[in-house]
């Protein structure tokens, strides 16, 4: 499926939003240690952020150290692979391959979109962007694309 025939499905449920949110939120321990946060969750669609905290930064004290974001990449990029599931609380995702190119530091809160690009029977494709935004302006600081293997059940 490319993305548009992900985007035609029916909604995701509820029930499998809940489950996201407390999964990555509560349960999920280096991402709630990262303060995660699921902004949203649709067919082909997945926005996760994390707040700027000085426990991230690398040795300078200001930027944010690439691996915060490389875990954006990866994690959102998974999950917009699970909203192409029929039922998304079904099988599972593993990342095969993940691209990171950065564009330039992450000062401030991290916010991330990835979207589903293909969801094969096997491997699926998201294209994923990350932004810094301090004090209200945000830059593009990390574009990525992974392949992800799919355990459909």
């Amino acid at each position: 499926m490319d993305r548009s025939e992900v985007e035609a499905m029916k909604p995701l449920s509820t029930e499998a939003v809940d489950l996201v949110e407390r999964r990555i939120e509560e349960e999920h321990g280096y991402l709630s240690w990262l303060n995660t946060s699921v902004d949203l969750v649709e067919r082909g669609r997945v926005v996760l952020s994390i707040p700027f905290d000085d426990k991230l930064t690398n040795s300078d004290g200001g930027t944010i150290h690439g691996g915060v974001a490389a875990t954006l990449v990866d994690t959102a990029g998974g999950i917009a692979q699970r909203t192409a599931f029929e039922d998304p609380l079904s099988g599972d995702v593993a990342t095969v391959n993940l691209n990171a190119n950065y564009l330039r530091p992450a000062t401030g809160d991290l916010r991330a979109e990835a979207t589903v690009v293909r969801s094969g029977g096997s491997i699926g494709v998201s294209d994923m962007t990350v932004t810094s935004s301090t004090n209200g302006d945000a830059d593009e600081v990390v574009v990525g694309q992974g392949s992800f293997r799919l355990f459909r059940e």
